[in-house]
C-alpha cells in the first residue's frame, strides 16, 4: 500500500475509532438515564460491543503503523453536553433518551458509511462493514423502541 494510501486509511480508522468511543460514551449515558432495566442492559451491551469496535480499529492502526485515536470526538461531547442541558430543562423520560440515542446512531451510519465509500483495503472494508452492519442494527432496534415508546405516550 502506499505512504500516501497508508495515511487515509489510518485518518478513516481513526475517524471511525472516535465514532465507536463516541457510541460507548452514548450508550453509558443512555444507560444511565433510561428507566427500564431491560434498556439499561442493552444499553450497557451495546456500550461494550462499541468499546470492542474502537479496540479492533486501534489495533489495526497500529500494524499500519499510526498512532491510533483514544478519545471520543469533541462533535460528540458536545452532542452529550447538549443532551445533559435538555434532560435537565424537559426531564429524561424513556422516549427522549431513546430519540437521542438514535441521533447518536445516525452520526455513526454517515460516518462509516462515508468510510466504505473509501478506498480500503479489502482485510480492513470487511471489518469496517461488519461494524456498519452492527451499526445499522443498533440504529434500527434503537429506532424502533423508540417508536414503541412514542406510541405509548
Amino acid at each position: 500500500m502506499a505512504a500516501d494510501n497508508v495515511k487515509d486509511v489510518i485518518s478513516t480508522l481513526n475517524n471511525l475509532i472516535e465514532t465507536s468511543k463516541d457510541g460507548e460514551a452514548g450508550f453509558k449515558d443512555c444507560a444511565e438515564d433510561i428507566q427500564r432495566q431491560d434498556l439499561k442492559s442493552l444499553f450497557t451491551s451495546r456500550a461494550q460491543e462499541c468499546a470492542k469496535a474502537a479496540a479492533e480499529l486501534q489495533a489495526i492502526v497500529v500494524q499500519l503503523g499510526g498512532d491510533p485515536e483514544d478519545s471520543t470526538s469533541m462533535s460528540g461531547d458536545m452532542h452529550r453536553r447538549w443532551v445533559d442541558i435538555k434532560a435537565a430543562v424537559t426531564g429524561k423520560s424513556d422516549e427522549a433518551v431513546l430519540s437521542e440515542c438514535e441521533r447518536g446512531e445516525d452520526v455513526a451510519k454517515k460516518n462509516y458509511k462515508q468510510a466504505l465509500e473509501k478506498d480500503l483495503p479489502p482485510e480492513i472494508r470487511a471489518v469496517v462493514q461488519r461494524q456498519y452492519d452492527g451499526v445499522l442494527r443498533n440504529h434500527d432496534q434503537v429506532k424502533a423502541l423508540r417508536d414503541s415508546e412514542r406510541a405509548k405516550s
